[in-house]
């Protein structure tokens, strides 16, 4: 995406994606100003947040760059409205996505509304994803690409962002950084909660939400076969952490949050493990009106196959009908659309 010279304010994270995204832009000629946004800063128990460092990192990237920087403070705003949604959900049974309220929320609104009164004529990230006339496109490196996390964003911001490092994948996007000398070059990729760091979810609501023992329930023959520590921790199509023993692996089909109940299956082919189709609510359509019915490609989770599906829209909720139904999607998550290398937009999986 060409641009004339301009002000930019780049949301820069301490990592090297928003670092090289600076430092091209300051290359072309603009005006760049690097904005740490400070959104989460508490330790946990064995668990310290790295935000110091991160920050650290940024500046250090933004005098390596002859850069102006700022640190913009949104951290009761990320805690009402990312945290507090995340730990809801969970409450409620759910699998939410935090990334995804955290584009939706934070970064491109709280950030862009702060940056264009602070002078900003639009502001640019590290994602891996292209936009072109408010336009969600998909990144050149598809192993990458992150416009899963961002269906949610409007289409009036798209026109306001830019994300240079859409064109290039991540083994280039570190060598460019190396050759500029940016001490972030070689920076392992952040992983976790998106704000709490190297910490699992597990950890972090243990922290937040009371939990208790409860029953895992065979749902074959509807007899207990084990316990877990809370059914808050498991989603549909869970292996991994049941402890339930030797035999034919077990996996989660469903909890009962009401009687703090856990209910797996060996069986495979169980109907709660494949999905042939599901309902949307809560749906964004980044040009803000929805794409005629028809088929097209859904992803359900990042990093998930981008698969065919038909698109009925209905009274506010989407209809989706996969050709071949879909392995453990669970009620929270995002389902995002795509025509072709243009995201969409998507929904949240009702039940």
């Amino acid at each position: 995406m060409a641009l004339n010279v301009a002000k930019i304010h780049v949301g820069m994270s301490g990592g090297v994606d928003s670092s090289l995204t600076a430092a091209l832009l300051k290359e072309q000629g603009h005006e760049v100003v690097g904005v740490y946004m400070k959104n989460w800063t508490r330790d946990l128990p064995g668990m310290r947040c790295p935000w110091a460092d991160d920050l650290a990192d940024a500046k250090r990237v933004a005098v390596r760059l002859g850069i102006d920087f700022k640190v913009y403070d949104f951290e009761n705003e990320y805690r009402q409205k990312v945290v507090d949604y995340m730990i809801d959900e969970y409450r409620r049974g759910r699998t939410p996505n935090p990334d995804i309220m955290c584009n939706q929320e934070v970064k491109f609104k709280l950030f862009l509304e702060a940056a264009l009164a602070d002078g900003a004529e639009i502001i640019a990230t590290g994602h891996y994803a292209r936009t072109e006339n408010g336009r969600l496109l998909m990144a050149v490196d598809d192993k990458k690409d992150q416009t899963y996390f961002l269906y949610r964003v409007t289409s009036d911001a798209l026109r306001q962002t830019v994300f240079p490092i859409g064109e290039f994948d991540k083994q280039t996007v570190r060598q460019m950084a190396a050759e500029r000398g940016l001490i972030t070059a070689d920076k392992k990729d952040s992983q976790g909660i998106c704000f709490v760091g190297q910490i699992g979810m597990r950890e972090f609501l243990s922290e937040y939400v009371d939990t208790k023992p409860g029953p895992i329930i065979d749902k074959l023959t509807n007899q207990p076969i084990g316990t877990h520590d809370g059914a808050i921790f498991y989603t549909i199509g869970q292996r991994h952490g049941l402890d339930l023993g030797g035999g034919l692996p077990y996996y989660v089909v469903g909890k009962n949050m009401d009687r703090n109940e856990v209910y797996v299956t060996t069986n495979l082919n169980d109907d709660q493990l494949w999905r042939p189709l599901v309902e949307l609510a809560d749906v964004h359509w980044i040009k803000g009106v929805a794409p005629i019915d028809g088929t097209y490609r859904v992803r359900a989770r990042h990093r998930g196959a981008l698969l065919p599906a038909r698109v009925v829209n209905s009274d506010g909720t989407v209809r989706l009908e996969f050709e071949q139904p879909e392995r453990a999607i669970a009620a929270g998550q995002s389902v995002v659309i795509y025509d072709g290398d243009e995201c969409l937009g998507g929904g949240i999986v009702l039940a």
